[in-house]
C-alpha cells in the first residue's frame, strides 16, 4: 500500500514509514506544491496511492466520489510527525483491512489514549 500525504503533513513521513509503507510520497516530491486537491486526488487515483490527510476536504472527496482513491484521514488534532508516523504503524493492521476492502473509501484514524 502506497500512500500519498497531503501538502499539510511533513514529507518526512515518507522516510519514517518507508518500511512499512513502501513507495509512498508527498506532493513535494511530485512537483504538485500547491496543486488543487482535484489534481491531487486523480494522481492519486492514476497511480494507485492512498490519500493520508488533516484535512476535511479529501474526506469529503472519499464521501462524493468513493474509491479510488482511499484516504486515511487523520483526526488528531496538531500532532507532530513522529506522533502521525507512530499512530499509522500502530494501527497498520487495520489500515491493511480498509486496503482489502474495496467499496471503503475512509478510515478515520484517532489517537486511542488509555481508558
Amino acid at each position: 500500500m502506497k500512500l500519498l500525504f497531503d501538502e499539510n503533513l511533513s514529507p518526512r513521513l515518507i522516510d519514517l514509514l518507508a518500511a512499512e509503507f513502501p513507495g509512498s510520497t508527498h506532493p513535494d516530491r511530485l512537483g504538485m506544491r500547491g496543486a488543487a486537491d482535484a489534481a491531487i486526488w486523480a494522481h492519486a487515483r492514476e497511480h494507485g496511492y492512498t490519500i493520508v490527510s488533516k484535512d476535511n476536504d479529501f474526506r469529503q472527496h472519499a464521501f462524493l466520489y468513493g474509491p479510488p482513491p482511499k484516504v486515511l484521514w487523520l483526526a488528531i488534532g496538531n500532532a507532530g510527525t513522529e506522533e502521525i508516523a507512530r499512530l499509522l504503524v500502530s494501527r497498520i493492521a487495520e489500515i491493511r483491512t480498509f486496503d482489502d476492502a474495496p467499496e471503503q473509501s475512509l478510515l478515520v484514524l484517532e489517537e486511542r489514549f488509555p481508558g
